[in-house]
């Protein structure tokens, strides 16, 4: 009997494009497709319209924050099951915040792509 293969998808809300470039240098190869968005007010709603496995979310992105978008994808999903949030953390002092936001998973930015797979599931 074969093993199920399985692609995530992964949105990753950044708008800096050196966060953006090391996520997907990080997750090359791995068993995800990164879909890239800058917007934090719509990800909620492109994350569940998309049928995402997961969001990736830059601690600061535009003006409203990792923990602002972690909590609009827990309220946005209504009958769905929540889609996990991981947080790529300023400082490791943040993960506190980042728990207390309903994230499933946070790193700091100086990860290492192990770490980066671990946190969001997904496998090389």
């Amino acid at each position: 009997m074969g093993t199920l293969w399985y692609m995530r998808t992964i949105l990753l809300v950044a708008d800096t494009q050196s966060v953006t470039d090391r996520v997907h240098a990080s997750l090359a190869g791995a068993d995800a497709t990164v879909v890239d968005h800058t917007d934090p007010k719509t990800a909620p709603q492109v994350a569940y319209d998309g049928g995402f496995d997961s969001v990736l979310v830059d601690m600061q992105v535009d003006a409203m924050g990792a923990m602002a978008v972690a909590r609009a994808v827990r309220s946005a999903a209504g009958q769905h099951d929540p889609i996990p949030v991981t947080i790529l953390l300023d400082r490791e002092s943040d993960a506190f915040l980042a728990g207390r936001s309903g994230a499933k998973n946070w790193v700091p930015k100086d990860y290492t792509s192990a770490e980066l797979r671990e946190a969001l599931g997904v496998s090389r």
